[in-house]
């Protein structure tokens, strides 16, 4: 006859059940696994579909076939795309934090505008026509907008609200600016037309590693301020017993989020929502830890923008739809849920 072991011993026997910090582990791999997955499909998806022996071929086997060559024009789209999505996505999450807004995301400080106010410059009283030649203008006219923001918010003296506000008044007048220019120079307007919008089909091994560095020193900046920024989601007060240093952590927050979303705006164009989305998602699931959540948007980011690319590449297949649209048209619907449902939530 069996006898049941007893309560106490059977609890000692049972596997203990998985702790959330490996839950969120095995989460941040699969997201892993669908990045990956989801850049096979970008190198694979287009004008021409490719099989995925003729994928493996191109990128390990290269003898200069039509579809090794097809290969490596679409794998630097998809290595743009990868660094963009992950620089938003980072971006976004960081920025939220700092003005203590989930439905923030680099718009709202005017990186943006920033960026394409610079180009429609560089294009229109310089005569810059080349994405290698106005790379350099959108990324410094972000910069300059980020220190910008930074001094009319206040400086060290800067708070959440302040820095929206600011951010919020320049984007304004910049946008102004930029459709001022763009009405009145109709070359202008031609060459802009498809950079406003957001896209990676004029991605080059130039254009990526022009703003590479800058990716990498914004990445690592954006990862290191995981701990403080925690701390000032908390409060001021709180940040500052639990030995954070506010202003310095504001400042490099603005410096990592703009490094990140300028470089990004410089390769590709002002790519709306990325930043908003992905980060807010990724909260609903790893919870207010900074420490999860940037890594988690800097992996789901690209595979958002990706796979919005692959989606305009099929639907208007053998044209293509840029990604800034297809960003925007799915973005629209998610941030008015997202809005309405945060003040249900707060009712």
């Amino acid at each position: 006859m069996l006898v049941d072991s007893p309560p106490e011993q059977r609890a000692e026997t049972a596997p203990a059940p998985p702790t959330r910090r490996a839950i969120r582990a095995i989460g941040l791999l699969g997201s892993v696994v669908i990045l990956v997955l989801v850049a096979l499909a970008s190198i694979a998806i287009g004008a021409k579909a490719l099989s995925m022996g003729q994928v493996w071929h191109g990128l390990f086997q290269d003898t200069g076939t039509y579809g090794d060559v097809v290969v490596a024009d679409r794998l630097s789209r998809t290595v743009l795309g990868l660094l963009a999505g992950a620089a938003l996505g980072l971006s976004g999450a960081v920025l939220q934090a700092l003005t203590r807004n989930p439905l923030a995301d680099p718009g709202l400080l005017g990186i943006n505008a920033g960026a394409s106010a610079a180009v429609v410059t560089a294009i229109t009283f310089f005569g810059v026509t080349s994405l290698s030649g106005y790379v350099w203008f959108a990324f410094v006219g972000a910069a300059a907008v980020g220190a910008l923001v930074w001094f009319l918010g206040g400086s060290r003296g800067a708070t959440p609200v302040r820095l929206a506000l600011a951010g919020t008044a320049i984007s304004a007048a910049l946008y102004g600016y930029l459709q001022a220019v763009m009405i009145m120079d109709d070359a202008a307007l031609a060459r802009m037309r498809f950079w406003t919008v957001g896209s990676l089909a004029s991605a080059s091994n130039s254009a990526i590693l022009q703003v590479l560095p800058f990716l990498a020193v914004g990445t690592v900046l954006a990862l290191s301020l995981a701990r403080p920024l925690n701390a000032m989601e908390m409060g001021d007060d709180t940040a500052k017993a639990l030995g954070a240093n506010l202003n310095l952590t504001r400042a490099l927050a603005m410096l990592s989020a703009t490094v990140l979303c300028g470089a990004a705006t410089a390769a590709c164009g002002p790519i709306m929502f990325v930043g908003l989305m992905v980060p807010h998602v990724v909260r609903s699931f790893t919870g207010p830890d900074l420490r999860w959540i940037l890594p988690y948007a800097t992996v789901l980011s690209p595979v958002l923008l990706l796979g919005a690319d692959v989606l305009g590449r099929v639907v208007a297949r053998p044209s293509e739809l840029q990604v800034g649209i297809v960003t925007a048209i799915i973005g629209g619907p998610v941030f008015i849920y997202l809005v309405r449902r945060r003040r249900t939530a707060q009712l």
